[in-house]
């Protein structure tokens, strides 16, 4: 498929196939989002600095790419994805077919001279390098703003008319080009975008059966077409990128200040060598990639690492000034033992103090939202049928019904619950409500004791409302996540 052209006519080794071209075009259409890809993970990190850049990233791309493009063309004769694949750029001369092909074989170096791109041509291939690109981008993503929500509401059959779209009576210019931009977006862009496409691959085509030397349309309409790098262009470039010293007698006092070691550093040689290094930069980032590819796909890396880690002997870390888990255990389980026997010392007579066996102190839960603590119920005694008594109305299950944490209560209780309407949950925050799962211990969250009848708790509790009575989480789609069970 490469020299298919070859079947057509004699063969021309400087012309190149489509397959380049694409390859070329495809490299050039990778640099823009990758460069943005970095410059995004980038910004996460330094916003400050690189926010208002990865705003204005296209028109910051184009720019550059302005600037790279015109070197290259002026110096290499083609863009810089171009000059990577040992492309070039020349004038499609007024002669038969644009060939010359004894003065090619005979006069190459001539040839080339005649063929260079001259000032406006160079201003032309800007325009169809940058210039369309970067409108391109811009028209599209104007159409995905003004033009896709509302073709999409279309489609789905949604209204046509939009009152919003209305000029004000007295409107502005700027407001009469943006209603034209929005109207040409949604009933132009489309069929031209289509053509643009079909031109393309219409040009493609013809080039590809040699019916045209022309690989696009766009270079059509400016007079250029792509060609290889041939001996003399290489011994042109060879020229400029490593010039000779003079030599002869005097040639020192007629060397250009600034020319040695040190003019290298010079602003003067800064920016031709700071482009030129591009042409490194690009194979050495594609090795790059590729190679961190293979690296993070292979299992070399983690083997590596692994056997790097064996032999390293490393000794337990050791934090001074803390306390184990267990001691800690045993200091509070002997404080608390202290207070008990201080409270049996202070009131030795009380019958309580005598038979009251210590209970655990359970917290209760805080909700994530509001971070306050939320009203639940304890799970009936173990001396009694837990299996078949509601926790929240301590009767047998009637109509049993599961919450999404597992537990089973009536379907009036937890239908109630969850809505918080249950008569258990209006009398705790009015103040009057008892036997919380908490109140084992006597105190609150906070340390107050319970009891204090009529003290309303809004504003310091919630309530439980679409939260589950027993462990206090929240029930996805409320009553609607209530399944009925048979016991």
């Amino acid at each position: 498929m490469e020299y298919l052209p070859s079947l057509q006519q004699e063969f021309d080794e400087l012309k190149p196939s489509l397959f380049e071209l694409l390859a070329e075009q495809q490299l050039s259409s990778l640099l823009p989002p990758s460069i943005r890809y970095i410059l995004a993970v980038a910004t996460h990190r330094h916003p400050r600095y690189l926010l208002r850049i990865l705003n204005s990233y296209d028109e910051i791309y184009a720019l550059l790419s302005f600037v790279v493009e015109r070197y290259y063309l002026r110096t290499f004769g083609g863009s810089f994805t171009e000059n990577f694949y040992s492309l070039k750029r020349e004038r499609v001369l007024l002669t038969k077919n644009g060939e010359i092909p004894r003065a090619q074989l005979g006069a190459s170096g001539h040839v080339r001279e005649s063929l260079k791109l001259r000032s406006s041509d160079v201003w032309k291939n800007l325009i169809v390098m940058v210039g369309i690109p970067y409108l391109k981008c811009k028209l599209d993503e104007g159409y995905e703003v003004h033009a896709a929500p509302q073709a999409s509401l279309i489609m789905s059959g949604g209204p046509r008319y939009n009152p919003s779209e209305d000029l004000p009576p007295n409107p502005t210019i700027r407001q009469r080009l943006l209603r034209f931009y929005k109207w040409f977006l949604r009933n132009v862009y489309p069929s031209f975008n289509a053509a643009y496409y079909f031109s393309i691959l219409a040009f493609n085509l013809a080039y590809l059966f040699d019916n045209t030397k022309y690989s696009s349309p766009f270079l059509w309409l400016i007079g250029t077409r792509i060609r290889r790098l041939g001996a003399a262009d290489h011994q042109a470039i060879a020229a400029v990128l490593d010039p000779k010293p003079a030599t002869g007698p005097g040639a020192g006092a007629r060397s250009r200040p600034g020319s040695g070691l040190l003019g290298m550093f010079s602003p003067q040689n800064l920016y031709p060598q700071l482009l030129t290094s591009l042409r490194y930069f690009l194979p050495a980032s594609i090795f790059a990639l590729k190679f961190l590819e293979w690296w993070h796909a292979s299992d070399f890396s983690r083997q590596l690492t692994r056997k790097a880690t064996d032999v390293l002997d490393l000794p337990a870390p050791v934090a001074n000034g803390m306390i184990s888990p267990s001691e800690k255990r045993q200091a509070l389980e002997e404080k608390k033992k202290r207070k008990e026997a201080q409270k049996q010392e202070s009131n030795p007579s009380s019958p309580k103090s005598a038979f009251k066996s210590p209970r655990r102190r359970i917290q209760p839960p805080i909700s994530a939202t509001s971070y306050l603590p939320i009203f639940t119920v304890p799970l009936p005694p173990a001396d009694s049928d837990v299996a078949s008594t509601c926790p929240v109305c301590l009767n047998s299950l009637t109509s049993p019904t599961a919450c999404q944490t597992g537990y089973v209560f009536c379907y009036v209780c937890v239908f109630h619950w969850l809505n918080g309407e249950h008569q258990r949950q209006i009398d705790f925050m009015n103040g009057e409500g008892a036997g919380a799962a908490w109140e084992e211990g006597g105190e609150d969250a906070e340390g107050t004791s319970e009891g204090k009848p009529g003290q309303s708790r809004q504003g310091k509790w919630e309530s439980g409302k679409g939260r589950c009575p027993v462990t206090g989480r929240r029930v996805l789609g409320g009553t609607e996540g209530l399944r009925r069970v048979l016991i």
